[in-house]
């Protein structure tokens, strides 16, 4: 299922998944502002949802290629 991000390099991965991430830098990114709304149960608004997941897909895609990498290795 996820042999499409097997054959990615890392840096096609967790490059984006810290400027996406992180992004915008100043005053707090916004994938922390969102994970702090949904602890705090005021993520409501779709377009806060919709920040959620496209600042917060590629840090999950490159979690799922680092524990695809060590089961690999194992």
């Amino acid at each position: 299922m996820f042999n499409w991000l097997d054959r990615l390099p890392m840096q096609m991965v967790a490059l984006p998944a810290l400027l996406i991430g992180l992004a915008p830098f100043v005053p707090e990114p916004h994938l922390w502002e969102k994970l702090k709304m949904l602890a705090a149960g005021t993520l409501h608004r779709p377009i806060d949802i919709f920040d959620l997941l496209m600042h917060g897909l590629p840090v999950v895609l490159l979690v799922i290629k680092l524990v695809r990498g060590e089961r690999e290795v194992s």
